[in-house]
């Protein structure tokens, strides 16, 4: 059982390795990068680089306990069939148009090397916020008989919050690591992290990576 709040993770005790996955959101050189998505937008990518060390070890963790690791990443196809006219819009309100930024393929797109993806792992590649949205990410998880949820990545308020809402949403057990998640924007990080916790955990529980590191290696 893994220490967390409002409740320790899972509500019932049973913290099964088989039925657990770590979820690994969007971890890209378009996010994590000087010169990526991210960085033109006008953020600083420095506080998403500062977790790749501690989901690291999440990942080394999770590996040694026969938790599941799954990868997403965020990119439109490369004949872009699959954006909208109001994405496209945004694209272009957003200095992108013409560019290879978030498009499968681009060097952008890939997962930074500091993040070790092996054969065994899964990747989920989507074009929205959520993993749910017009992926196989739930069929996936439904096949692998996976019912519990880890959640890091970036970022904390958008891509993670949503996949964790929409997961809870279809009844998974959802357990977000504050100190393996991160943003552009402290405040909305903090508030992302906070609204976890309300209505005595309506999007499931909140840990750290130390506690979940100490549970794992207890299985």
């Amino acid at each position: 059982m893994i220490k967390a709040k409002p409740f320790d993770f899972p509500y019932d005790g049973n913290l099964d390795p088989r039925a657990t996955a770590l979820i690994v959101i969007d971890l890209q050189h378009d996010f994590l990068s000087k010169d990526g998505y991210f960085a033109k937008q006008g953020y600083d990518p420095s506080p998403l680089r500062a977790i790749l060390p501690t989901v690291s070890q999440l990942i080394s963790a999770c590996r040694a306990a026969g938790v599941r690791v799954i990868h997403t990443r965020q990119g439109y196809r490369a004949d872009l069939a699959d954006m909208t006219p109001y994405e496209k819009w945004r694209r272009k309100q957003s200095g992108m148009d013409g560019t290879n930024v978030l498009v499968r393929g681009s060097p952008g797109f890939e997962i930074v090397p500091e993040i070790d993806v092996r054969s065994e792992d899964i990747i989920v590649d989507k074009t929205c916020n959520s993993a749910f949205t017009h992926t196989d990410f739930e069929h996936i998880l439904r096949a692998q008989g996976i019912t519990h949820l880890l959640f890091t990545g970036c970022t904390t308020d958008v891509c993670v919050h949503t996949t964790l809402r929409e997961a809870c949403d279809r009844n998974f057990q959802c357990l977000t690591i504050a100190d393996a998640c991160a943003s552009g924007d402290q405040y909305a990080h903090e508030a992302a992290l906070h609204m976890v916790t309300v209505e005595n955990g309506i999007f499931g529980a909140l840990s750290d990576s130390s506690a979940v590191i100490k549970a794992l290696s207890e299985l």
